[in-house]
Protein backbone atom coordinates (compact mmCIF):
# COMPACT_ATOMS: atom_id res chain seq x y z
CA UNK A 1 0.00 0.00 0.00
CA UNK A 2 1.47 3.53 -0.82
CA UNK A 3 1.34 6.59 0.73
CA UNK A 4 -1.40 9.21 0.51
CA UNK A 5 -4.47 8.78 -1.35
CA UNK A 6 -5.03 9.13 -5.24
CA UNK A 7 -7.13 10.92 -8.01
CA UNK A 8 -7.95 8.68 -11.28
CA UNK A 9 -8.21 9.95 -14.60
CA UNK A 10 -11.47 7.58 -15.34
CA UNK A 11 -12.78 7.61 -18.85
CA UNK A 12 -14.45 4.74 -18.52
CA UNK A 13 -12.21 2.28 -20.85
CA UNK A 14 -9.50 -0.39 -21.18
CA UNK A 15 -6.42 1.26 -20.04
CA UNK A 16 -8.60 3.96 -17.51
CA UNK A 17 -10.48 1.01 -16.44
CA UNK A 18 -6.66 -1.35 -15.62
CA UNK A 19 -5.55 2.08 -14.10
CA UNK A 20 -8.37 2.39 -11.60
CA UNK A 21 -7.90 -1.35 -10.65
CA UNK A 22 -4.43 -0.42 -10.27
CA UNK A 23 -4.86 2.20 -7.96
CA UNK A 24 -7.50 0.45 -6.12
CA UNK A 25 -4.59 -2.21 -5.16
CA UNK A 26 -2.14 0.30 -3.92
CA UNK A 27 -4.07 3.46 -1.90
CA UNK A 28 -6.12 3.23 0.72
CA UNK A 29 -8.62 5.30 -0.35
CA UNK A 30 -9.00 6.55 -4.28
CA UNK A 31 -11.50 8.81 -6.19
CA UNK A 32 -12.25 9.14 -9.62
CA UNK A 33 -12.31 12.42 -12.38
CA UNK A 34 -14.30 12.36 -16.18
CA UNK A 35 -14.51 15.09 -18.43
CA UNK A 36 -17.43 15.82 -21.09
CA UNK A 37 -15.57 17.73 -23.44
CA UNK A 38 -18.20 16.87 -26.12
CA UNK A 39 -16.19 13.73 -27.00
CA UNK A 40 -17.62 12.04 -30.63
CA UNK A 41 -17.63 8.63 -28.27
CA UNK A 42 -19.93 10.12 -25.71
CA UNK A 43 -21.25 7.02 -24.95
CA UNK A 44 -18.11 6.22 -22.64
CA UNK A 45 -19.26 8.88 -20.34
CA UNK A 46 -22.28 5.72 -19.98
CA UNK A 47 -19.92 2.95 -19.81
CA UNK A 48 -17.93 4.61 -17.15
CA UNK A 49 -20.72 4.89 -14.71
CA UNK A 50 -21.22 1.12 -15.27
CA UNK A 51 -17.90 0.46 -15.18
CA UNK A 52 -17.61 1.86 -11.28
CA UNK A 53 -21.09 0.21 -10.21
CA UNK A 54 -19.63 -3.29 -11.34
CA UNK A 55 -16.17 -2.57 -9.61
CA UNK A 56 -18.28 -1.59 -6.53
CA UNK A 57 -20.28 -4.85 -6.65
CA UNK A 58 -18.16 -7.16 -7.99
CA UNK A 59 -15.15 -6.39 -5.51
CA UNK A 60 -15.77 -5.61 -2.01
CA UNK A 61 -12.40 -4.46 -1.22
CA UNK A 62 -11.99 -2.39 -3.83
CA UNK A 63 -15.58 -0.80 -2.96
CA UNK A 64 -14.25 0.27 0.60
CA UNK A 65 -11.60 2.09 -0.79
CA UNK A 66 -13.54 3.49 -3.88
CA UNK A 67 -14.81 7.38 -2.91
CA UNK A 68 -16.25 10.22 -4.94
CA UNK A 69 -16.28 10.39 -8.96
CA UNK A 70 -16.33 14.01 -10.33
CA UNK A 71 -17.15 14.78 -13.63
CA UNK A 72 -16.02 17.88 -15.03
CA UNK A 73 -17.66 19.75 -18.04
CA UNK A 74 -14.92 20.35 -20.20
CA UNK A 75 -17.19 21.77 -22.99
CA UNK A 76 -15.12 24.60 -24.29
CA UNK A 77 -12.34 21.92 -25.48
CA UNK A 78 -14.83 20.74 -27.49
CA UNK A 79 -15.64 23.78 -29.27
CA UNK A 80 -12.20 24.88 -30.05
CA UNK A 81 -11.06 21.72 -31.32
CA UNK A 82 -11.08 20.45 -34.59
CA UNK A 83 -10.48 16.98 -34.94
CA UNK A 84 -11.72 13.11 -35.31
CA UNK A 85 -12.44 12.99 -31.77
CA UNK A 86 -14.58 15.99 -31.67
CA UNK A 87 -16.36 15.83 -35.47
CA UNK A 88 -17.93 13.65 -37.54
CA UNK A 89 -14.73 13.34 -39.44
CA UNK A 90 -12.81 10.61 -41.25
CA UNK A 91 -10.07 9.46 -39.06
CA UNK A 92 -6.57 10.01 -41.17
CA UNK A 93 -2.97 11.50 -40.65
CA UNK A 94 -2.86 15.17 -40.78
CA UNK A 95 -0.11 17.03 -41.96
CA UNK A 96 2.16 16.65 -38.85
CA UNK A 97 2.37 13.20 -39.08
CA UNK A 98 -0.47 13.18 -36.71
CA UNK A 99 -3.96 11.30 -36.65
CA UNK A 100 -6.44 13.93 -36.56
CA UNK A 101 -7.78 12.17 -33.48
CA UNK A 102 -5.16 13.97 -31.59
CA UNK A 103 -6.90 16.72 -29.32
CA UNK A 104 -4.27 19.64 -28.57
CA UNK A 105 -3.80 20.30 -25.04
CA UNK A 106 -6.25 17.39 -23.65
CA UNK A 107 -4.02 15.56 -21.34
CA UNK A 108 -2.60 18.57 -20.51
CA UNK A 109 -5.76 20.22 -19.28
CA UNK A 110 -6.93 16.70 -18.21
CA UNK A 111 -4.18 16.77 -15.21
CA UNK A 112 -4.06 20.55 -14.19
CA UNK A 113 -7.66 20.12 -13.41
CA UNK A 114 -7.36 17.05 -11.40
CA UNK A 115 -5.01 18.65 -9.83
CA UNK A 116 -7.15 21.56 -8.79
CA UNK A 117 -9.40 19.11 -7.66
CA UNK A 118 -7.05 16.81 -6.20
CA UNK A 119 -5.55 20.00 -3.85
CA UNK A 120 -9.10 20.59 -2.10
CA UNK A 121 -9.53 16.91 -1.29
CA UNK A 122 -5.90 15.95 -0.50
CA UNK A 123 -5.48 13.62 -3.51
CA UNK A 124 -2.09 14.12 -4.41
CA UNK A 125 -1.12 10.69 -6.56
CA UNK A 126 -2.79 11.75 -10.15
CA UNK A 127 -3.30 8.19 -12.11
CA UNK A 128 -3.66 7.68 -15.96
CA UNK A 129 -3.48 5.69 -18.16
CA UNK A 130 -1.17 7.33 -20.95
CA UNK A 131 1.06 4.95 -23.21
CA UNK A 132 4.82 4.72 -25.18
CA UNK A 133 4.45 1.74 -26.21
CA UNK A 134 1.54 0.64 -28.03
CA UNK A 135 -0.03 4.21 -28.97
CA UNK A 136 -0.99 7.13 -31.70
CA UNK A 137 2.22 9.05 -31.39
CA UNK A 138 -0.03 11.87 -29.06
CA UNK A 139 3.25 14.12 -27.84
CA UNK A 140 0.70 14.57 -24.24
CA UNK A 141 0.80 10.64 -24.02
CA UNK A 142 4.80 10.92 -23.71
CA UNK A 143 6.36 10.27 -19.98
CA UNK A 144 8.84 13.71 -20.60
CA UNK A 145 5.66 15.43 -20.89
CA UNK A 146 4.12 14.02 -18.15
CA UNK A 147 7.27 14.60 -15.55
CA UNK A 148 7.85 17.78 -17.27
CA UNK A 149 3.91 18.27 -16.12
CA UNK A 150 4.36 16.83 -12.51
CA UNK A 151 7.10 19.43 -12.18
CA UNK A 152 4.81 22.47 -13.16
CA UNK A 153 1.62 21.39 -11.45
CA UNK A 154 4.00 20.95 -8.17
CA UNK A 155 5.45 23.98 -8.55
CA UNK A 156 1.97 25.99 -9.80
CA UNK A 157 0.34 24.67 -6.70
CA UNK A 158 2.69 25.23 -4.46
CA UNK A 159 2.44 21.40 -3.27
CA UNK A 160 3.84 18.39 -4.54
CA UNK A 161 1.75 15.77 -6.86
CA UNK A 162 3.24 12.53 -8.40
CA UNK A 163 1.64 11.23 -12.25
CA UNK A 164 1.14 8.11 -11.48
CA UNK A 165 1.27 6.06 -15.27
CA UNK A 166 1.13 2.35 -14.67
CA UNK A 167 0.92 1.84 -18.31
CA UNK A 168 3.66 3.48 -19.65
CA UNK A 169 5.69 0.98 -21.04
CA UNK A 170 3.31 -1.93 -21.28
CA UNK A 171 1.82 -2.78 -24.75
CA UNK A 172 -1.81 -3.50 -24.79
CA UNK A 173 -1.17 -7.64 -24.88
CA UNK A 174 0.49 -6.65 -21.24
CA UNK A 175 -2.09 -4.55 -20.71
CA UNK A 176 -4.80 -7.62 -20.64
CA UNK A 177 -2.55 -9.56 -18.25
CA UNK A 178 -1.95 -6.61 -16.08
CA UNK A 179 -5.88 -6.51 -15.62
CA UNK A 180 -6.36 -10.18 -15.13
CA UNK A 181 -3.26 -10.11 -12.23
CA UNK A 182 -5.16 -7.35 -10.68
CA UNK A 183 -8.96 -8.49 -10.39
CA UNK A 184 -8.55 -12.26 -12.37
CA UNK A 185 -11.22 -13.12 -14.87
CA UNK A 186 -14.07 -11.05 -13.26
CA UNK A 187 -12.10 -7.58 -14.26
CA UNK A 188 -11.26 -9.02 -17.56
CA UNK A 189 -14.92 -9.42 -18.20
CA UNK A 190 -15.72 -6.34 -16.92
CA UNK A 191 -13.38 -4.19 -18.99
CA UNK A 192 -14.82 -6.39 -22.35
CA UNK A 193 -18.45 -6.06 -21.75
CA UNK A 194 -18.49 -2.39 -19.79
CA UNK A 195 -16.09 -0.42 -20.78
CA UNK A 196 -15.81 1.49 -24.18
CA UNK A 197 -12.65 2.29 -26.68
CA UNK A 198 -14.08 3.07 -30.13
CA UNK A 199 -13.08 6.29 -31.58
CA UNK A 200 -16.64 6.45 -33.12
CA UNK A 201 -18.38 5.38 -30.60
CA UNK A 202 -20.13 2.10 -31.43
CA UNK A 203 -21.27 -0.44 -29.17
CA UNK A 204 -23.03 -2.90 -31.63
CA UNK A 205 -22.66 -6.81 -31.18
CA UNK A 206 -20.18 -7.76 -28.39
CA UNK A 207 -16.60 -9.06 -29.73
CA UNK A 208 -14.31 -11.34 -27.82
CA UNK A 209 -12.21 -8.10 -26.73
CA UNK A 210 -15.29 -5.89 -26.44
CA UNK A 211 -17.68 -3.54 -28.15
CA UNK A 212 -16.80 -1.56 -30.90
CA UNK A 213 -16.38 -0.81 -34.80
CA UNK A 214 -13.46 -2.96 -34.59
CA UNK A 215 -11.57 -0.72 -37.53
CA UNK A 216 -10.44 2.57 -35.81
CA UNK A 217 -7.32 3.02 -34.56
CA UNK A 218 -8.53 2.40 -30.96
CA UNK A 219 -10.49 -0.77 -31.26
CA UNK A 220 -7.25 -2.02 -33.73
CA UNK A 221 -4.99 -1.19 -31.32
CA UNK A 222 -7.55 -3.60 -28.23
CA UNK A 223 -8.15 -6.16 -30.55
CA UNK A 224 -5.01 -6.78 -31.66
CA UNK A 225 -3.37 -6.68 -28.25
CA UNK A 226 -6.64 -8.74 -27.03
CA UNK A 227 -5.61 -11.62 -29.57
CA UNK A 228 -1.65 -11.37 -28.50
CA UNK A 229 -2.71 -12.04 -24.87
CA UNK A 230 -5.19 -14.69 -25.99
CA UNK A 231 -2.53 -16.67 -27.62
CA UNK A 232 0.31 -16.40 -25.07
CA UNK A 233 -2.50 -17.77 -22.51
Amino acid sequence: MRNGHALVLFSGGQDSTTCLAWALQHFAHVETIGFDYGQRHHVELQARQEVLAALRAGFPPWNERLGEDHMIDLAVLGQISDTALTRATAIEMDAAGLPNTFVPGRNLLFFQLAAAVGYRRALHTLVGGMCETDYSGYPDCRDDTLKALQVAVSLGMGRRFTIETPLMWLDKAQTWELARTLGGTALVDTIITLSHTCYLGERGPLHAWGHGCGHCPACALRRTGFERWQAKA
